[in-house]
């Protein structure tokens, strides 16, 4: 099944769509070089950048994030989204701040506070209303 279908699939519930957020990334690819900033938050670093698309009705169609994420953003995305009480581990990345970022700096990727990882909040616009 392709992400098409996925999508199309969640969005026949209006029930279920009303409440979805699908995260479609790809893994990075093995070996392929990548020129941008990679935090060295560990031995390994973070990674090569990989392409992901949000699709919700609570996302900002065309919004392109240029907040340093990688794929434990994920797991913050969850913990924040759910209101969590506790993070996956004590060293996992997860429990790393959200990035400060110069929007018109020279180094507008890289954050202030490195390290850090976001948390993909800001591709999103939720409101904040009661549900009766």
């Amino acid at each position: 099944m392709d992400a098409q279908n996925i999508i199309e699939l969640a969005q026949s519930n209006p029930e279920q769509w009303a409440e979805t957020a699908i995260f479609v990334a790809v893994d990075e690819g093995g070996g392929y070089y990548d020129s941008g900033f990679i935090q060295p938050v560990d031995f390994f670093g973070t990674g090569p950048r990989i392409p992901m698309i949000a699709v919700s009705p609570f996302s900002t169609g065309g919004h392109i994030s240029h907040v340093y994420n990688e794929h434990s953003s994920f797991v913050k995305f969850v913990e924040r989204n759910w209101k969590l009480d506790t993070t996956l581990s004590d060293r996992s990345r997860d429990n790393l701040p959200n990035p400060e970022q110069d929007d018109d700096g020279e180094n507008a990727y890289v954050p202030r506070n490195m390290p850090a990882i976001g948390d993909l909040f800001d591709m999103f616009q939720f409101r904040h209303e009661k549900r009766g």
